[in-house]
């Protein structure tokens, strides 16, 4: 899950704390009359991964409180996994049929956006009189608005206390020798324990993202150079790949890399079968309900020794968008400055385990919960980075590095022609 850099077309505009379809259907063909046309109700069509992912009952709430301040506007809810979100979500862009309002991931904005099936929200903003100051980020292609991050997950370092104490390491690492330190003392303990689990299935490859290059980032490197792809020639994401190369060689990484997503990830930390991971905050529920005897604490992701600057954290965030088939975009927008409001943000923000898109937003856990004021900390003390967010093809581009990546830890190539051959291979994407 679903990111504020400049990359070349993309801009994410980031405030004082700134900071991704069960089914398909037209969002103009299923609504009821217009306000203004036969004076029925108008439906919203609103499609989006997050209800599953909230407690029971809690985002349809959210719409009832909508729908009680906004009398002729009803929504429908078309709730399903990310996954199945993004399938219909891709085939309703490609055949006009995108629900009125849509749940976006950064990484398909561009895409989107040049296929004209997201509307400009610069615009709907401009004539709707809202004032976009409230808005902790918003994601752009050609200087227009077209995705509104709603909350943001950030994907800061987890350590399993137990492990690191039994390896006799006093505290989470915070630069990456002690990171290696780390590692190796963990790995030592056998019983087919690890120090760090690495993700890089080339089927969903985001691992690329939250796992590698958030080693560039976390040290206030960067992928791009003027928007442009900067994989070679590039201290940064060289030391960043090496460095991960000596890890694996070290044999410190969780077995299993090449096929391991996300969940798979999680799996294994959850289990105490690794010390370390980088991971969604959106998770901290899922691993104290799968086990109530973990004890675990987050941290920023390590940097280079000696560095001081302000750290990258990478993160994800639930975007939201309007079709440009919509024939209803002034209530859709309705809508979206709704979820945008300071205290539903706040509500949601709360509910999700995420940080909030309005800059006033403050989520209850910040107040009520150690381990998400350390992170609330850690958030605000760094930067937003995910130069995916925005790009073409930008799952892609992650499939093609991966595809390198993985050739030079197994030693088919040296890092060096891996990142020359990613390098040329995303020249041709964009």
């Amino acid at each position: 899950m679903s990111k504020g850099a400049h990359v070349g077309r993309f801009i994410a505009l980031t405030g004082v704390a700134a900071l991704a379809l069960a089914a398909c259907s037209g969002g103009s063909g299923s609504s009821s009359d217009s306000a203004s046309g036969g004076g029925g109700d108008v439906t919203l069509e609103f499609s989006q991964w997050w209800e599953p992912e909230l407690p029971d009952g809690a985002f349809r709430e959210l719409m009832d409180k909508f729908e009680a301040e906004n009398p002729g506007i009803k929504v429908k809810l078309l709730s399903g996994p990310y996954a199945s979100t993004k399938e219909q979500v891709v085939a309703g862009a490609a055949s006009g049929t995108m629900s009125d309002v849509v749940g976006l991931d950064g990484a398909w904005v561009s895409d989107f956006a040049k296929q004209g099936a997201i509307t400009d929200l610069t615009a709907v903003m401009k004539d709707a009189g809202y004032d976009d100051s409230q808005l902790a980020s918003q994601v752009q292609v050609d200087s227009k608005t077209y995705m509104i991050p709603v909350v943001n997950f950030v994907y800061p370092m987890f350590t399993n206390d137990a492990l690191l104490s039994q390896a006799g390491v006093t505290a989470p690492p915070t630069n990456r020798t002690e990171f290696a330190d780390a590692a190796k003392k963990i790995t030592a303990l056998g019983d087919n324990v690890h120090g760090w689990v690495l993700p890089l299935s080339l089927e969903a490859p985001n691992g690329i993202q939250n796992d590698v290059m958030s080693w560039v980032w976390a040290s206030g490197g960067s992928m791009l150079k003027d928007g442009k792809p900067a994989l070679t020639d590039n201290d940064a994401v060289t030391s960043a790949t090496d460095y991960i190369q000596g890890l694996w060689d070290d044999g410190v990484i969780a077995p299993g890399s090449f096929t391991m997503k996300e969940q798979d990830k999680v799996e294994e930390f959850t289990n105490g079968r690794v010390g370390m991971m980088i991971d969604s905050l959106a998770h901290v529920t899922d691993l104290r309900e799968s086990n109530p005897d973990l004890k675990f604490s987050i941290s920023a992701i390590p940097a280079e020794d000696g560095y001081t600057g302000k750290r990258g954290i990478p993160y994800a965030s639930w975007g939201i968008g309007i079709a440009d088939n919509s024939e209803h975009k002034a209530e859709a927008f309705k809508l979206v400055s709704f979820l945008m409001s300071e205290d539903v943000n706040s509500e949601l923000s709360t509910m999700a385990n995420a940080f909030p898109g309005n800059t006033a937003s403050v989520p209850d856990f910040v107040k009520d919960d150690e381990l998400f004021s350390t992170a609330f900390d850690i958030y605000k003390s760094g930067y937003p980075a995910n130069e995916f967010t925005g790009l073409p093809v930008a799952e892609q581009l992650m499939r093609d590095f991966g595809e390198q990546f993985q050739k030079a830890l197994d030693g088919q190539q040296s890092m060096e022609e891996a990142l020359a051959a990613a390098q040329k291979t995303w020249e041709g994407e964009f």
